[in-house]
């Protein structure tokens, strides 16, 4: 335990270990594959990372999430641990010569995407690591129940056959009772080994706010709160034209969203997170890897399509433990448009082959081909080109990828990288050959380190202004000395990719399985439904709703959500509504009939019969067959 407290003080200077987080390393330090539900910003990352640093060896984390994968190796890599990382977007050489230094390299960590295991060239490098952990990251993507199910996740349990001995950390801070079970099957754990954290959140008030005004009452909340936070709109235009409403009103404010370019949300990320920036209006895409403890207030201007996606992004408020509140605005309109968005989400069958068929030909791969390539891809010139819908595109990707036949990655923006493909006396040989190269070589040398080791990230602009000329003039050098076979050079790439998990298949081999097609549909209705339950709901206490989903049902009332309040306005204390509760709860013992129960408690009527209606809606009482009430020990109120 020294090691793992000296590990945690020497590179992210904690004193001790958040709650959950030595017992999930321990388990996996006794050889127990281990499965940690912990919420979101409880430190997942941390487990798995000081575990591999107390041993010989590296650590495998798969994660399907390039820009996360990114974020962490880079975090690793300025601690001065030497990380390293395998997506579909890199080009063949850099992947061959980032495995190369996995296994010879004394590196400690490899992110790898889910789809790579497959390769036969990683399988090969594989066999020659000295593997200590394998981590894998959005456990519940490998879930068929799961709210975000991946088919390449299902590779992961290949590499039991490869390192038999070496134990599984699956972590993941959104499962249902069903996905905690499918997770630990689909990863073949050898016992089960589930180590939680209660989601509750006592700090953070859940609130409900019908609104058909939701613009006036933002700006309206805004000017009454004080503290940073963040707004969840669902569309790209919609961030945009809140900010310019805010910025109007005199509110600091900025907008974020997947289609901008790298540099750009870095800029608007670092601005919020430094406090220059007060609201951030935002997609689902912000937020991941983002640790920003003083958030005093998340909105949600548009519903998710889950509550897994609320938790996760309501969970970004509070998380320093002083109070904080995550606040759904909601209307009619939002649940005609949920509704609707079951049609969006999953077109005919018909028109996904469509899409299947006109993406390979847009393509340009043939019947039999593509399989293991990168292709990069505009989804809006795509839909363009053969007049579909890009609502109706996208969607047909998603459902395309989920049956296992591509990957479909919208994150954009991969710098510039270089690699030196020769030794340094043979550059040297280079230089005094091409007098007219040796200056910008050395310049390349002088601004970036292992170039000789791997692919370095560079800036054409830094290297312009540095040699006093201009972007272009360098583009041509770098493509020259390319060419030369001096470096591999692979320009910045802003365009999402499509990846071929299978070849082309033709249109009478497809399948879309109707039967997966239909069961899907069904549990996308269910999750839309659980989403306009919560916000519908009156009598539920907010937070109960949401643990309740999650499996804990003896979650207690949260006192502080606008359900809870509304109870405590009608004139009932904290403490009046439990010793209601327990009169009924004794009473109740012995099952009987509404009248029964109700000529049998004491005290003030009206607000008897408020704690019984409460109780009744939040399922604390239930009817039986014979139509008498019994307490259900199910749940649990304090």
């Amino acid at each position: 335990m020294a090691d793992f407290n000296q590990i945690l003080t020497r590179y992210w200077s904690f004193k001790e270990f958040r709650s959950l987080q030595l017992e999930i390393i321990q388990s996996v330090a006794d050889g127990k594959d281990t499965l940690g539900l912990m919420p979101t910003g409880g430190g997942k990352s941390i487990t798995f990372q000081v575990y591999s640093l107390s041993r010989d060896g590296i650590c495998i984390v798969v994660t399907p999430l390039i820009a996360l994968m990114k974020d962490q190796v880079e975090n690793l890599q300025r601690m001065g641990i030497k990380a390293l990382k395998v997506h579909s977007g890199m080009s063949w050489m850099e992947i061959k010569l980032t495995l190369d230094n996995a296994v010879w390299g004394d590196y400690k960590f490899l992110y790898i995407s889910p789809e790579r295991i497959n390769s036969e060239h990683f399988q090969e490098r594989l066999a020659k690591m000295n593997v200590n952990l394998i981590a894998v990251d959005e456990a519940h993507c490998i879930s068929q129940w799961g709210y975000d199910f991946r088919p390449s996740y299902l590779n992961i349990i290949q590499l039991r056959s490869f390192f038999p001995d070496v134990p599984f950390l699956a972590l993941t801070a959104t499962a249902t009772p069903e996905v905690v079970k499918d997770i630990q099957d689909k990863l073949g754990f050898k016992k089960p080994n589930v180590l939680s954290k209660s989601f509750q959140r006592d700090n953070l008030s859940y609130l409900v706010r019908i609104k058909e005004d939701k613009m006036g009452y933002l700006v309206e909340t805004l000017n009454k709160v004080k503290g940073s936070g963040i707004v969840y709109v669902r569309s790209r235009k919609g961030t945009r034209e809140i900010v310019a409403e805010l910025k109007k009103r005199g509110i600091p404010a900025d907008f974020y969203h997947a289609g901008l370019s790298n540099p750009v949300r870095s800029m608007k990320q670092d601005s919020w997170l430094s406090g220059k920036t007060r609201v951030i209006v935002a997609t689902n895409a912000f937020g991941m890897g983002i640790d920003k403890p003083d958030v005093r207030f998340v909105v949600h201007i548009d519903p998710p399509d889950s509550l897994e996606a609320y938790f996760q992004e309501a969970g970004r408020a509070g998380r320093d433990e002083k109070k904080a509140a995550a606040v759904l605005l909601f209307n009619n309109a939002d649940k005609t448009r949920l509704k609707k968005m079951v049609s969006v989400v999953f077109p005919e069958i018909d028109s996904i082959k469509r899409v299947y068929q006109a993406l390979c030909n847009y393509l340009q791969v043939a019947e039999g081909f593509g399989k293991g390539h990168m292709f990069g891809f505009s989804l809006q010139d795509f839909a363009q080109v053969y007049k579909f819908q890009q609502s109706m595109v996208y969607s047909s990707l998603k459902l395309l990828q989920r049956e296992g036949y591509l990957e479909f990655t919208e994150e954009v923006d991969s710098p510039s990288r270089i690699y030196f493909s020769i030794s340094r006396d043979d550059l040297y040989r280079f230089q005094v050959a091409n007098a007219d190269f040796d200056g910008f070589v050395k310049l390349v040398l002088r601004s970036y380190t292992g170039l000789f080791t791997g692919y370095v990230n560079i800036d054409e602009e830094v290297l312009a202004k540095r040699a006093g000329t201009d972007k272009e003039t360098v583009y041509n050098y770098l493509k020259h000395l390319r060419k030369a076979k001096i470096i591999d050079y692979i320009p910045r790439n802003r365009t999402p990719f499509i990846y071929f998990t299978k070849e082309r298949l033709s249109m009478n081999r497809l399948k879309i399985s109707k039967e997966n097609y239909d069961f899907r549909k069904k549990d996308y209705l269910k999750r839309i439904e659980s989403v306009i339950h919560y916000a519908t709901s009156t009598t539920s206490c907010r937070s109960q709703l949401l643990l309740n989903y999650f499996g804990e049902t003896d979650a207690p009332i949260c006192g502080i959500c606008d359900v809870c309040r509304s109870m405590q306005n009608k004139g009932l204390s904290s403490f009046e509504f439990k010793e209601i509760s327990k009169q009924v709860k004794h009473i109740l013992e012995e099952p009987c009939a509404y009248e029964s129960l109700v000529l049998k408690l004491t005290g003030n009527r009206e607000k008897v019969m408020e704690v019984v209606k409460w109780l009744i809606d939040n399922e604390n009482i239930v009817l039986r067959v014979d139509r008498k009430l019994e307490w259900n020990d199910k749940k649990q109120i304090e």
